[in-house]
């Protein structure tokens, strides 16, 4: 996909091909509108209507949705942000990050989203990464006033200029610009000023991190209309409509979060359920009271939902449909969610860069709907190649699947060692999976080609927690592999080689990496100190023999 300049300071600011916006938005696959003029559309004819609630009862109807961002975007073009700058937003997954990403689209600026429990070395990165120069927040960040936070980021980063608070609830929210008293523009001046810069639905919009095999995340580049694409399918494969109540407890600046909280419940102009911390008992509790009738989360979310004796205390008969993914879908426990709820499970098969390559329908057979990601998307032209690179005849049978379409992303920003792995040579997204196709379209995941570990639908790449494990004064080897564990599907386990005389234990371990601002996702749960890591005839880890050893260990008790 080649990309145009949007404008701006400092890297280029990126969009889709004109190419593609010219034939997409001709097959009805992409819109002209953004999320703004939906916004816009629901305040004027429902104003009162929910648009998102939380967990704590903070409701925000669509007047309060289309007010709250109107602020952030005053504020940001207060504080002096350029069209094409970017502002990170760290922010629980409440209704106002919701505001603050429409507020950024508003005032032309581009969202780096990263999810609110990042450790402070992702947080490094990706600032510097995106070269911020704003950053949104709630008074609070976690247990501490955001300030703490903010201040130690802006003295490592000099581009991070201007720190936004965000005072809630919704209903009575209000914008703070931490050291300034710049006049923010109001009313019809705003307004203008908003109609001249707003971002375009295929123009760069949001930055979000995504795990990569080695390393530090990578930065995907998001423009609204892949979305709106996306969101067209789950329309139609999961009869969506506005009398829906949706329910999203997946993070809301990443791919899965994005459709089903930011996207679709907007376009659709119905209520969503957010959460700002999860919590299984009051997810139970928030379906029974909202009467949610869709339901996204990742597959460790809804089994941690049948584990719970709360499951049967609730009534959940508003629920028809449940989308679930970001990592293996367990048939016994798909099956025994359906029983006992009434809902559908559904998936799409996809990726962040991809968006989707299949997905199932509610009207698919119960066996294909429940054991496959569902036939295979015309429009997203999915091909097969082998592990080497070379397209398979038919693309019918086993191999690497690419796509090629309207649900595909920019790529990654400002990477193009990532983005040579990314497309083949001829333009095609990977995903880095191997799956098999057969002859009736029915697409199943049958192992990875990446070196990540799943957990709670959260890719987490065992190199990267590789290095950090190997900062640790006592390690002198480390290899890190997947668990299983029938909740998040896998843990992670580091297996280590120690240097003569020293000892580690696992809160050693985790001590030592939170120290360095390590991202909680990332701790090893498991740690198994060992004489020798097992090597392959070319002498690199025998990860395979690992991957059996820790789940023998974990069985065994």
């Amino acid at each position: 996909m080649k990309h145009d300049q949007m404008g701006g300071r400092g890297a280029a600011a990126l969009a889709a091909a004109p190419e593609d916006v010219a034939a997409y938005t001709a097959a009805g696959w992409w819109s002209t509108e953004t999320l703004t003029d939906h916004i816009r559309r629901h305040a004027a004819t429902q104003p009162d209507r929910t648009a998102f609630v939380d967990e704590h009862g903070d409701r925000m109807s669509w007047r309060g949705y289309d007010e709250a961002s109107d602020r952030i975007a005053a504020a940001l073009l207060a504080a002096g942000l350029e069209r094409g700058d970017r502002a990170v937003v760290l922010m629980p997954d409440g209704p106002l990050v919701h505001a603050a990403f429409v507020g950024a689209e508003k005032a032309g600026v581009v969202v780096m989203g990263i999810g609110h429990r990042a450790g402070e070395s992702e947080l490094d990165h990706l600032i510097g990464k995106s070269d911020a120069r704003a950053i949104v927040t709630l008074p609070e960040h976690g247990d501490r006033p955001a300030t703490e936070l903010v201040d130690r980021l802006r003295a490592r980063h000099a581009t991070l200029r201007h720190h936004l608070v965000v005072h809630g609830p919704s209903t009575e929210c209000r914008i703070e610009v931490v050291g300034s008293d710049a006049e923010a523009p109001t009313g019809a001046a705003l307004r203008a000023l908003v109609d001249e810069r707003r971002i375009g639905p295929n123009e760069l919009f949001l930055l979000n991190s995504t795990s990569g095999t080695t390393g530090l995340p990578k930065c995907v580049m998001q423009f609204q209309n892949r979305w709106h694409y996306f969101h067209r399918k789950a329309e139609e494969f999961g009869a969506l409509t506005s009398d829906d109540v949706f329910m999203s407890v997946v993070p809301a600046p990443f791919g899965f979060g994005l459709w089903t909280a930011h996207f679709t419940p907007t376009i659709l102009g119905a209520p969503c359920v957010v959460m700002r911390r999860f919590d299984v008992e009051r997810m139970i509790e928030l379906i029974e009271r909202e009467r949610v009738s869709v339901l996204a989360c990742v597959s460790t979310q809804f089994i941690m939902m049948l584990n719970s004796p709360a499951l049967d205390r609730h009534d959940l008969s508003s629920l028809r449909v449940m989308f679930t993914g970001g990592e293996a879908i367990p048939e016994a426990r798909a099956r025994e969610f359906e029983s006992r709820t009434g809902a559908s499970v559904m998936n799409f098969y996809g990726s962040n860069e991809t968006g989707l390559l299949s997905g199932t329908r509610l009207d698919d057979p119960p066996h294909k709907r429940l054991t496959t990601g569902g036939r295979i998307v015309e429009e997203m032209q999915v091909r097969l190649y082998t592990t080497d690179g070379a397209r398979i005849d038919g693309d019918r049978g086993r191999g690497v699947p690419a796509c090629k379409g309207p649900a595909t992303t920019i790529g990654y920003y400002d990477d193009p060692a990532a983005n040579e792995k990314l497309f083949t040579s001829d333009g095609w997204m990977l995903m880095g999976d191997v799956v098999e196709i057969d002859d009736e379209g029915w697409l199943s995941v049958v192992g990875r080609t990446s070196d990540f570990i799943i957990r709670g639908g959260k890719n987490i790449s065992a190199p990267a927690v590789e290095d950090e494990v190997a900062t640790h004064p006592a390690v002198s080897m480390v290899a890190v592999v997947p668990a299983p564990d029938p909740v998040f599907g896998e843990r992670v386990a580091a297996y280590v080689e120690l240097k003569p005389g020293t000892a580690l234990d696992l809160d050693g371990l985790r001590e030592h990496l939170a120290a360095r601002g390590v991202s909680k996702e990332w701790f090893p749960e498991y740690l198994f100190v060992v004489d020798e890591l097992p090597r392959a005839s070319g002498g690199k880890v025998a990860k395979g023999e690992l991957k059996k050893d820790a789940a023998a260990r974990v069985n065994a008790g």
